[in-house]
């Protein structure tokens, strides 16, 4: 078992704004094992690939020959992603270990899932081993298949002595609870146990009003600043929330279009007025924005404060929510008494996280070590995840 590697992490969230590859040097095997990171790098999809994984996830409707290219798009995305990242670091594929490349999810309804990809298509166009298919194991072991990340961030930020949430928010957000580190090799195992799951939305509401709103725009609405002017609606959050999934306990994971249909299907009378010139449409997009924010900050709220044995002693968040202001001061005025850090204040690039993350996820691969947390995804019991492509280029292999 080798005891240094170099694994690019490639991962592309809910938010299908592109891919993120974290360049990793790795030493050390299974909940041992020390990431550095070399490089952050995020290669953006093109508009016409962006819109065609949103019409697919948000209809469910496509042609074969259409399912098959957007493979072969997402695929020669996360290549050019990894080739860019080496050509950065004056690197060559030989350098590389192996790829993690997670796959852009198109449907997830455990025990159904699908991220969609073509892992032959990168080994060919890198010249790399790819580990892939990080879900199905876990399913195939009656688990949710997700959340994956607890699994690095376990590695990345057990403490001695404190409880802490790491919240990311992608599209979807997640927490993971870590409690004090227990000694021994199976603590991770041991009671109390490690916590892990789905919140609710992250990003994804807003996102979708965005691109409701502006269709040729951004897809997004830039550090939150347009929610930060609009007014909230607490009865339309009122109802969201009062939504089955937020009380469910843990083990639960969800996705995007079924957040978003959640949103969709309030009242009329809760929606906003009808706007009768685009002062008020402006007016109602900020309102509605501005209640985006909240639901995001108030499921992960009451999932702290209903599915979690205890408080947190330090709140650390990641992922792109990190940039929406208005998502943050919610999350503030929820938790004003409880530190909240980025995992950049920890020393992890907050943007490079889950990449980083599926490149220990891949790790862990190598070594045919089990990397899901059954008490994280409801399996029934420990597995190795992820599949094999290997590098057809017998010259390249490391």
């Amino acid at each position: 078992m080798p005891t240094t590697r170099l694994i690019a992490g490639a991962m592309s969230g809910t938010s299908a704004d592109g891919v993120d590859v974290a360049l990793v040097r790795i030493t050390g095997a299974g909940y041992e094992m020390a990431p550095t990171l070399l490089l952050h790098h995020h290669h953006p999809y093109p508009p016409a690939l962006r819109q065609s994984i949103f019409a697919i996830r948000s209809t469910g409707n496509t042609t074969l020959f259409d399912l098959a290219d957007l493979a072969r798009q997402i695929s020669l995305a996360y290549a050019a992603a990894v080739n860019e990242s080496l050509h950065l670091q004056n690197l060559s594929p030989s350098d590389l270990t192996a790829i993690a490349a997670h796959g852009q999810t198109l449907f997830h309804s455990p025990p159904n899932t699908i991220q969609w990809l073509d892992p032959a298509l990168i080994a060919a166009e890198v010249g790399c081993l790819v580990v892939s298919d990080f879900r199905r194991a876990d399913c195939a072991a009656g688990g949710q298949g997700a959340p994956l990340v607890p699994f690095a961030d376990y590695i990345l930020f057990r403490h001695p002595s404190k409880t802490r949430i790491l919240i990311n928010i992608g599209g979807i957000a997640n927490l993971t609870h870590l409690p004090p580190e227990r000694k021994g090799s199976e603590s991770i195992f041991a009671s109390p146990r490690l916590i892990a799951f789905d919140t609710g939305p992250g990003n994804c509401l807003s996102d979708h009003l965005c691109r409701q709103f502006d269709p040729a725009g951004p897809g997004f609405d830039p550090d939150g600043s347009l929610a930060l002017l609009g007014s909230c609606l607490p009865d339309l959050a009122d109802h969201v929330l009062s939504h089955p999934y937020f009380h469910q306990p843990p083990p639960k994971s969800t996705d995007g279009p079924a957040m978003i249909q959640i949103y969709q299907s309030a009242p009329s009378h809760l929606r906003p007025f009808t706007p009768r010139c685009r002062n008020e449409e402006e007016l109602n997009h900020r309102n509605e924005l501005a209640t985006a924010a909240l639901i995001t900050a108030r499921a992960l709220h009451h999932a702290i404060t209903h599915h979690l044995p205890t408080p947190p002693d330090e709140i650390i968040l990641s992922g792109g929510g990190t940039q929406n202001q208005a998502i943050l001061h919610r999350l503030r005025s929820l938790f004003p008494t409880t530190p909240l850090l980025t995992t950049d204040d920890l020393g992890i690039l907050s943007q490079s996280k889950e990449a980083l993350a599926f490149a220990l996820l891949a790790g862990a691969t190598l070594d045919n070590f089990p990397s899901n947390i059954p008490s994280v995804t409801g399996a029934t019991h420990p597995v190795v995840l992820g599949s094999l492509t290997p590098n057809p280029h017998p010259t390249n292999n490391k």
